[in-house]
């Protein structure tokens, strides 16, 4: 299976919206219909830092990256942080996350970024395990406070 990793176009976006979906119920969570459309217009928008790269498998989009660039207090050059990454429960296990997070890597080295972070449930075993392939977790706990 060979997979093909590149930046998001418009066409994308019913098969995005889709994958986004199964995204959103994969964490239990709600996000109102215009915070879905701002994320899409944000993908395309040179103002915004957040940027979407597709894995496509024989044509049809498996998988997205959304990630975001931003300044930091203890580098400098910007670090990469990566958002939401979601791969089609079909594709799972046959390297199209691998896929994405090589390309990311790319692209961080490639742009001079400083680092590439993210993090996961602690229960997502599955997406751990691919993860700790890559890194061991840094030993951070994340503390975040809704409004």
């Amino acid at each position: 299976m060979t997979v093909i990793t590149r930046d998001a176009r418009p066409e994308d976006e019913t098969r995005w919206r889709e994958l986004w979906a199964d995204y959103i119920t994969f964490y239990n969570v709600t996000i109102a219909p215009d915070i879905t459309d701002m994320t899409w217009r944000r993908i395309f928008d040179s103002a915004s830092a957040i940027f979407m790269r597709v894995a496509e498998v024989d044509g049809k989009v498996m998988g997205f990256a959304l990630c975001l660039t931003h300044e930091g207090t203890w580098i400098r050059e910007p670090d990469c942080y990566l958002e939401d990454l979601f791969v089609d429960a079909a594709a799972r296990g046959k390297g199209v996350g691998r896929a994405l997070l090589d390309d990311l890597v790319g692209l961080c080295k490639e742009k001079g970024w400083a680092r590439l972070y993210w993090h996961t449930e602690e229960t997502n075993t599955t997406a751990r395990k691919l993860y700790d392939s890559y890194v061991e977790s840094d030993g951070h706990i994340r503390y975040r406070i809704n409004f």
